[in-house]
């Protein structure tokens, strides 16, 4: 398998962050509510791994290295793996499986509708990402994977309908985000990819 050490290191990299979090739970270091500071870390690393995944093709274009798209598949199934955690959590710690409570937690707090949108687009293109639906659904599997982009959005929404009191950490995820999408317009996608060829050129000559 190409790029086996990488994919690995990706794999332990992303594995062992919830499983630190979980450990300063477990030694009280996560203040007098670890719950809800474990819901919020998870539901922040949702947002980062969206962004790491969809970081991934401008790396590509740019750098020309494959090693990139390699793992792009397990960054988002990482990607949901945190959003899922995310969720659970937040049924747990929150809700205590008081499913009656989500009614009153849906008026009061509007902003887990839009969460729960992402977590449903996020769910569909993890179930989607395998080859077998690639070759089923054909051209329609990219149009659906470029919900990744609202999906992008939504997580934003979420983010700075909890944040509203401080928005500087949510601006460096919003720039970072607007960013990534800006590249992928197609006029600046194929000006860097141009480039990149040009300069490869010009460094096999001299």
């Amino acid at each position: 398998m190409r790029f086996i050490y990488w994919r690995v290191s990706v794999f332990i990299a992303a594995a062992l962050v919830p499983i630190y979090w979980l450990y300063q739970a477990w030694i009280f270091a996560l203040g007098p509510d670890p719950g809800k500071v474990l819901v919020d870390r998870l539901g922040l690393g949702t947002l980062v791994l969206l962004l790491i995944t969809l970081a991934m093709t401008p790396l590509q274009r740019t750098t020309g290295w494959p090693g990139w798209i390699a793992v792009r598949r397990q960054l988002g199934l990482w990607c949901f793996t945190y959003v899922s955690l995310h969720m659970l959590g937040y049924g747990f710690f929150i809700l205590g499986f008081d499913w009656a409570q989500l009614g009153v937690e849906l008026v009061k707090r509007p902003y887990i509708i839009v969460g729960a949108l992402g977590f449903l687009g996020l769910l569909s293109l993890a179930v989607t990402s395998n080859r077998y639906s690639q070759r089923r659904l054909g051209v329609r599997w990219k149009k659906l994977h470029r919900l990744s982009y609202l999906i992008l959005g939504l997580g934003l929404l979420h983010m700075l309908w909890i944040v509203r009191a401080d928005l500087k950490e949510w601006a460096i995820y919003a720039t970072i985000g607007a960013l990534l999408l800006l590249l992928r317009i197609p006029v600046i996608a194929g000006r860097i990819q141009r480039r990149r060829v040009k300069s490869g050129n010009v460094a096999t000559k001299v």
